[in-house]
């Protein structure tokens, strides 16, 4: 009789349409924190923008449309069955690597890096990096889903493969940041796949001995394996005191901006880091600290639970997840989104290396915005259809 009531219950389930197990608070959520993206986006550029005589809400309006279309990507994943992902992984991943060796040939120089494409009539600049992520996690997830419970070593070097090559295209603009971040998403999959311990501390062990090897190639005045930008920003995260005005001047005006904003924090607009347009890069990387400095440590402390709360709604339909490769997606963009906010935030308080990683949802740019809430929308369709087989 229990049996026959547990049978009936799960085909009722299965019958109903996945719209009927959508998190619809993981969407609320991000867009909450997106309009919070957008608001800091004018706060920390009003100012700046009206004294050089354009339009205040020129990159407000814009960081809008950016969350407008990614609300659009957001529902168009969670209607569509995460399942066709597996299915196309192959050309999803080809397609990311044609358009990171594109990059290499026809995009300019853009802050001495060849990472954004142009689009000639609006002006608007397209990261192929930032949908290279989904790109690695899709593959990444088809891939080991065959062989989770029992990762061989032969495995993982296979599956190493499909990361090593597009960050080796990413190292060539260069971007130290983005492949931070598929390391990341790398690790927290493989982790959760079944990969041993054993096999992951063999390569956690690798990447630091290449590590400290680009390093000591760089201080024997060997050949230049890092930019001048990017030894510069380590040199600082390692020593503070080094070049105050010139490499660690960014993080120095980003501590005062949060020490600035005290508890409560100095109001909507009022900060005088941020009015006064002294840290670098406020709207993008380090809009953390436009927002530490307004609404204090309040405001922080809000929008970091905000992000708990989406990350831990992610986890929880990681672990309902119908399938391994919908289980693996999940904890791809898990560690992804994890892995960014940790970065970025931490930068900004001299925890974490300078690397140029966006805040998701608060950052200004079309394409790391469109790509989370592209990323949040599959979480959503994973979770909506795990009882459908």
């Amino acid at each position: 009789m229990i049996e026959q009531l547990f049978r009936h219950a799960s085909a009722r389930r299965e019958l109903r349409s996945p719209a009927w197990f959508a998190d619809y608070s993981l969407a609320l959520a991000t867009v909450v924190v997106a309009l919070v993206g957008v608001a800091m986006n004018y706060s920390s550029t009003w100012r700046s923008l009206t004294f050089d005589g354009g339009d205040p809400w020129a990159v407000a309006r814009r960081q809008a449309l950016f969350v407008a279309v990614g609300i659009v990507v957001m529902v168009v994943a969670a209607v569509v069955d995460y399942r066709v992902l597996r299915h196309n992984a192959t050309p999803v991943y080809l397609a990311a690597l044609a358009a990171l060796g594109a990059l290499l040939v026809w995009a300019p120089e853009i802050r001495s890096a060849r990472s954004w494409f142009v689009l000639p009539v609006v002006g608007f600049q397209v990261q192929p990096s930032e949908f290279a992520k989904l790109a690695v996690i899709v593959s990444l997830a088809a891939f080991v889903a065959s062989h989770e419970g029992y990762l061989r070593f032969d495995t993982l070097l296979n599956a190493g493969v499909l990361l090593v090559v597009p960050m080796a295209l990413i190292y060539l603009q260069p971007d130290l940041g983005t492949m931070l971040v598929f390391v990341a998403v790398a690790m927290g999959m493989l982790l959760v796949a079944g990969a041993q311990l054993r096999h992951i501390v063999v390569i956690m062990v690798v990447g630091v001995l290449a590590l400290v090897l680009v390093f000591s190639i760089d201080a024997l005045q060997g050949p230049r394996l890092l930019s001048e930008t990017q030894r510069s920003r380590l040199t600082a995260f390692l020593d503070q005191d080094f070049e105050p005005l010139e490499a660690s001047y960014n993080l120095r005006q980003s501590q005062i901006a949060i020490g600035a904003g005290g508890i409560w924090g100095q109001g909507w607009k009022q900060g005088s880091q941020t009015s006064l347009d002294l840290v670098p890069e406020q709207h993008n990387d380090f809009i953390f600290t436009a927002l530490a400095e307004e609404f204090g440590l309040v405001g922080g402390t809000l929008l970091l639970a905000l992000y708990a709360y989406m990350l831990m709604r992610t986890w929880r339909i990681g672990r309902v997840a119908g399938d391994p490769f919908g289980r693996l997606l999940t904890v791809g963009i898990l560690s992804m989104l994890l892995f960014q906010v940790f970065q970025n935030i931490g930068m900004t308080m001299g925890i974490m290396p300078i690397t140029g990683i966006p805040l998701p949802f608060m950052s200004h740019g079309g394409s790391g915005t469109i790509t989370a809430f592209a990323a949040v929308g599959i979480v959503i369709s994973v979770g909506a259809r795990r009882y459908s087989h």
